[in-house]
């Protein structure tokens, strides 16, 4: 059974840093690209960050670009979003979503992902 599990969400004053966490298991790690997306009150849910199969590639949203990093480690099947100089429009909630399949001009697309975490709500506000 496909697991992906979030953590580390919260509430950080703009500028401020964040770590998420996205702990996985039923499938092999390895194998598979992982994605962040977020979704604000009454927007559609974007692509974030995405990582491919073993870290070859990394692909971030022109948003997020040079403040947030995308990492895996491969031994804890776990993904991480490092999230910094943190604005108030980066207020959404979280997901982590995976795939075995992925065109690379396609990462930030929802639905060429299979599985979907819970997602976890982030507060950026002074």
């Amino acid at each position: 059974q496909v697991q992906l599990v979030e953590s580390g969400g919260g509430a950080v004053q703009p500028g401020r840093s964040l770590r998420l966490s996205c702990a996985t298991s039923g499938f092999t790690f390895d194998y598979y690209h992982i994605a962040w997306f977020r979704q604000a009150p009454g927007k559609e849910r974007e692509g974030v960050a995405c990582t491919t199969t073993a870290g070859l590639a990394t692909y971030y949203a022109d948003s997020v670009k040079g403040r947030f990093t995308i990492s895996r480690d491969n031994a804890k099947n776990t993904v991480y979003l490092q999230m910094s100089a943190m604005k108030p429009e980066d207020t959404a909630v979280y997901f982590c979503a995976t795939t075995a399949y992925l065109w690379a001009d396609k990462w930030h697309v929802a639905d060429e992902y299979t599985y979907w975490g819970q997602g976890i709500q982030v507060t950026v506000s002074s």
